[in-house]
Formats: C-alpha cells, structure tokens, sequence
C-alpha cells in the first residue's frame, strides 16, 4: 500500500471584516501546545496571516480524513481564541491596503527582497498530496506519467474565484498568482533521475532561485521525504474534498507504477499544449472543456470519466474506489469549490463567502438601523 499524507495551507481573517490579520505567531503557539496537535504539525507560512498543517504519514483514506478534521478544528479553535478565523479559500477574497508583514525568518525575508510584489501578494493557500515512491529513480518516472493530469486536478480542485471583492473571472486565481514565479506550473518531462538533479541544481547556479524549494513547480519529488509531491491543488472547502484528492493522487502514482513496470509507454504531450491546458483549467475549472493528456478539446465529464477508468484498478486495490468515485460524481453534479463561493457570492453578498470558507454561517438580525449581518460558528468541515 502507498502511504500518503497532506498539507493544508489556511488564511487567517478577521471575523468582522474578512480582511487578512497577521496573527499566525500567536494561532500556531496555542494550536501547538493544544491537546489536538503536536507542534510540528502546525507550521508557518510565507506570510504571518497565513498558517500550514500537516497530517502524519497515512496508510487509508479514513486516516486522512481523520487527521484533517483534527488539525482543522485545532487551528480553528487556536485562531477564535487569538480573535481571527481560518479561511479555507485558494486566495484571499478580500485584502488591506497595508501588506501583511512576512513571517520574519532569513529564507523568507531574502524572498520579499527579491520579489516584494509577488511576497505582498502571495495570500494564496493550496493543498499538497504526498505519495510514496520506492525510490528516486521510480518517482521520476512517475513524475513523468502523472504530469499530464495535472490540469485536471487543478481544474477539480479549483477553489479561488475572488480577489480584492471582485470575481477575477478565473475558477484558480491561485494558479495564476503562483504562475508569476519563475520556476512554476506543470514540470518537464525528464530523461531520468541525474537529469532530474541536474536541471535544478543548473536553476539555482543560475542565480534566478535561491535554492531548491522556489521550484514550485506542480508536482516534484520532495527534498525532505521519500515522496512525490502533488503541488497544483487549491485548498479544499470540505475535509472530505481533500481526502478525495488524497485517493486519486495515491491511484495515479500507483498506476504509473504499474505501467512503468509493464512498459507501457507514457502518454506524450507537448508542453505548450500542458502550459496551454493547465492556464484553460485555471480559467474555467470544471465549466465547460478541458485539455485532455493527448493535448485534446473534450468535455470537463469525459475527461473526470477517463480519469476515473485511467485509475479504477489501483483504486479497487487500495480499498478506495467507492468512496472516490462517490466524491468525483459529487463534484461533477454540485461543481467546484470555486463555483460554491460564486453561488454564495451572489445569494449572500461577500459575507456570504465569508462564512463559506469559514465554515461562520451568516444570519441577519435586525437593528435600529436595519438589518445587520452577524455570524455563528460552525463546526470544521
């Protein structure tokens, strides 16, 4: 069985006004001495409004499950308790005129030198699958198999659809402000593991990037761990949303697996056609086409359709195939995430989108001078 784990990247909002508070210090210290998470299962972030968690090492989905709704509510209790909310939105709805400081270590600090705009602007959250890999030289492989369903889980997972109040008229704004540095979107295809290396440590020399992990790229092998990271994801809206992505992410591994041992040859695509799909997910999501992995036009159906026949065998074997599939006819009859805050947005107003990806559900209450909105919490989702 592959062992799978995630991280979830969150935004700390004030309550009343939405706006991005610099209080990740503060929720990362009562959340780590808390009885519901271990202190390095919290971490910081570029940016001291934002926090990240990470789950243990997982052998079934339930696991995964269990362990986000843990570090969900334990933030979340964290954040009440130092007067901000979580917010599980691929990009901030709304933002100050004052930039959120940077969380003040050196590697961080370098970043906002070099690239003020892009740090003041980075209020982004995504979602990270790892998937174990036997060894580096598989994982390359595997890297090279997947990479061409990578717009498909963006187009899924798309879950960032405003920015500064207004609809930016793209499912993934996220894709499109992390698209700004220099080494990002889909990777290339490589001829091994050496060329791996080599073409990174060739990105560093050049001065460009400061080390190893500015390659944003989509998916990666991990530094740290013996995994392949799947990077392309907007935070999820729902737990059971991300453990989704947890079970198709461990099939395609496990299916690139399998074919890499038969030899099947993998899928090619051009990668103008791969950048081209992967801008086309971040626009439209799941809301009209998609750029299959042959490079083609189809609709957003037939290609979830093909990704479910492309992984069915390793989802049966992992015990995970109901549960998948399920979710997957979910989201295609409900849509995404991102088309849940465009609805939200125009039955409620932004603070309808506020208790969205905070899980606060507004109500109205009336007033000397009218209606106001106020909110209730909810339990993490």
């Amino acid at each position: 069985m592959i062992t799978v784990g995630v991280e979830e990247e969150y935004l700390l909002v004030d309550p009343a006004t939405a706006l991005p508070v610099p209080l990740s210090e503060g929720v990362r210290r009562t959340a780590g001495l808390g009885t519901l998470a271990e202190r390095d299962e919290v971490q910081d972030e570029l940016l001291q409004a934002q926090v990240e968690v990470a789950t243990p090492v997982c052998s079934v989905l339930e696991e995964v499950g269990g362990h986000l709704l843990r570090l969900r509510h334990a933030v979340a209790s964290a954040a009440e308790a130092n007067g901000c909310r979580i917010a599980a939105t691929g990009a901030a709805p709304l933002r100050g005129t004052t930039p959120v400081p940077v969380t003040p270590t050196p590697r961080y600090l370098r970043m906002e030198g070099e690239a003020r705009l892009l740090v003041d602007e980075h209020l982004i959250s995504g979602m990270h699958v790892h998937a174990a890999v036997p060894d580096p030289e598989t994982g390359v492989a595997v890297l090279n198999r997947i990479r061409v369903w990578l717009p498909t889980l963006l187009a899924m997972a798309a879950n960032s659809p405003l920015w500064d109040g207004q609809d930016t008229g793209f499912a993934s704004w996220r894709t499109i402000v992390f698209g700004r540095w220099p080494v990002s979107g889909p990777p290339p295809c490589f001829a091994g593991i050496s060329d791996y290396h080599e073409r990174i440590d060739a990105l560093v020399a050049s001065g460009v990037i400061a080390d190893r992990g500015q390659v944003y790229w989509q998916a990666r092998l991990s530094d740290r761990y013996p995994t392949l990271e799947v990077r392309c994801l907007d935070v999820q809206l729902q737990v059971d949303d991300a453990v989704m992505f947890a079970g198709i992410v461990r099939a395609l591994v496990a299916t690139a697996i399998a074919e890499e041992k038969a030899g099947a040859a993998p899928v090619a695509c051009a990668p103008e056609l791969l950048q081209a799909g992967n801008w086309h997910a971040a626009r439209h999501g799941l809301n009209g086409t998609l750029v299959d992995p042959q490079g083609r036009p189809r609709s957003s159906g037939d290609v979830l359709c093909s990704l479910l026949r492309h992984i069915t065998p390793a989802l049966e074997d992992a015990g995970d195939l109901r549960e998948v599939s399920a979710l997957v006819h979910r989201l295609l009859r409900d849509g995404t995430p991102a088309d849940r805050q465009r609805r939200a947005l125009a039955e409620g107003g932004l603070p309808g989108v506020t208790g969205l990806i905070t899980g606060v559900a507004p109500r109205v209450e009336p007033g000397p001078a009218g209606p106001a909105v106020r909110t209730h919490p909810r339990r993490p989702r």
